[in-house]
């Protein structure tokens, strides 16, 4: 069962009527991975152009799927994929859109849409650049009126990258799957053909060896779980106080534990000295480690603005100065750092955890060109509501309305993030780098 009292409300016989009649918000619990399901549960819609062939030959023959390429009536759709690379003209939206239009209401719960467009480049022709940022806002508002817990996301590519690269694989695989439930009204650009299919889809990471830091409990722990559960081997890091449970973490994914302050001045050489020395490699840095401190600002002391920027933005700066300096961190490399939607709208009494986390998007922009000769990436994820400890800690009206502000009309669970980093960090997303990934269930605020 969820912590969230309403979600466990709403879907149960007579409160759940009441809620309806009431007009009450009424939440879907969303279907999680677990190892050995299915990819999907029904038959796929795609719709679109020249592209749409290429997608469904994919989705048919790769991944032996039951793919329809007209919607029928009678036909209830798990999931409905748009190929839309070759749009022109706003005007060549419509068919594939209004096709879209007539199936949506037999969309199964928990089912997908998914549009796979060009990005709109100053350099095209006005009609061109606006079908393709049309895309956008069509993407974006679709999933705001999907219920009983679909999503709607977006893949747009770069000029150059085919419908067939393997970050469009791999994303689009990501997006259909169960693990992307609380992704919603996402449109994450493929910037390159870099990055590989994983020899199992199952255990994508597969002889890499991965760290993440903050990993003692709540999203840093889930992201140790799901790694290991992927296949690789991971160095679970956290602060000296939280030893215990690091260690009992690291037990259970049969990895190994760093104590570890990442503010230290020698924390990167430490990680680098400890996870190549006892695993004999380092592929994956996972900056989870972070800490708030609110105050208004006009309350703010010095002490709580310093210390949150050191340790959500400094540490992962000086971490990663100490791994791109290494000939250790060097085989297809991958930088996964958690950012916000405080960090993209901002949030009342958090111009300090706000700052640092738009240093993080900022940084992994940067970062992720100094990684491009050897085939590394950087790229963020921003969670928004999760239910972690530090949420239940919020005054339990806040804490309601909270949950309602996204388009899912609930709160995220930490693997939401976890499967999103262990995405991220796959061979699989070698043509994505210095993106934002954002995990709210399409919160409404920000884009």
């Amino acid at each position: 069962m969820s912590s969230d009292t309403y979600l466990n409300l709403v879907n149960s016989g007579f409160t759940g009527k009441l809620a309806k009649q009431l007009g009450l918000p009424q939440p879907t619990p969303l279907r999680r991975f677990t190892p050995g399901q299915p990819l999907l549960e029904g038959p796929v819609l795609v719709l679109g152009g020249p592209s749409a062939d290429e997608l469904a030959h994919l989705l048919s023959a790769d991944w032996d799927l039951d793919v329809h390429r007209h919607a029928t009536p009678e036909t209830r759709y798990s999931t409905v994929v748009l190929g839309l690379t070759d749009l022109t003209h706003p005007s060549s939206l419509g068919a594939p859109v209004l096709e879209l239009s007539g199936v949506l209401k037999k969309l199964a719960r928990g089912g997908r849409v998914v549009t796979v467009s060009r990005a709109a480049r100053t350099e095209d022709a006005p009609a061109v650049a606006a079908a393709r940022q049309g895309v956008d806002g069509f993407l974006r508002s679709i999933a705001k009126e999907l219920r009983g817990g679909a999503t709607a996301n977006g893949l747009v590519l770069a000029e150059t990258v085919p419908v067939t690269a393997p970050s469009v694989v791999g994303a689009l695989r990501f997006f259909l799957s169960t693990r992307s439930a609380f992704v919603d009204g996402q449109l994450l650009a493929v910037d390159s053909s870099a990055g590989s299919l994983p020899s199992s889809w199952d255990r994508p990471l597969e002889g890499r060896v991965a760290v993440v830091t903050g990993a003692a409990r709540g999203i840093g722990e889930s992201i140790a779980d799901t790694l290991a559960r992927d296949g690789a081997t991971v160095v679970a890091v956290d602060v000296p106080a939280a030893g215990e449970q690091l260690v009992a973490v690291a037990n259970r994914v049969r990895g190994t534990a760093l104590q570890l302050d990442v503010t230290a001045p020698d924390a990167g050489t430490r990680i680098l000295e400890h996870t190549v020395t006892r695993h004999g490699r380092i592929d994956i840095v996972v900056h989870n480690a972070g800490i708030t401190r609110d105050k208004l600002l006009a309350n703010m002391a010095p002490d709580k603005w310093d210390s949150v920027l050191a340790v959500n933005i400094a540490s992962q700066l000086a971490i990663n100065e100490a791994l791109l300096a290494s000939d250790d961190f060097s085989d297809a490399p991958r930088i996964v750092s958690l950012a916000s939607t405080s960090g993209i709208a901002g949030n009342r009494g958090q111009s300090n955890y706000a700052a640092s986390k738009g240093g993080v998007i900022g940084m992994v922009r940067a970062t992720a060109p100094l990684l491009e000769a050897v085939g590394g990436t950087a790229n963020a994820v921003a969670p928004g509501f999760i239910e972690t400890e530090m949420t239940a800690r919020i005054p339990a009206v806040t804490r309601q309305v909270a949950r309602r502000l996204n388009s899912l009309q609930q709160g995220g669970q930490p693997v939401d993030v976890a499967e999103t980093v262990a995405f991220l960090a796959s061979p699989a997303a070698g043509g994505i780098a210095g993106r934002v990934l954002r995990v709210c269930g399409q919160n409404l605020v920000g884009q």
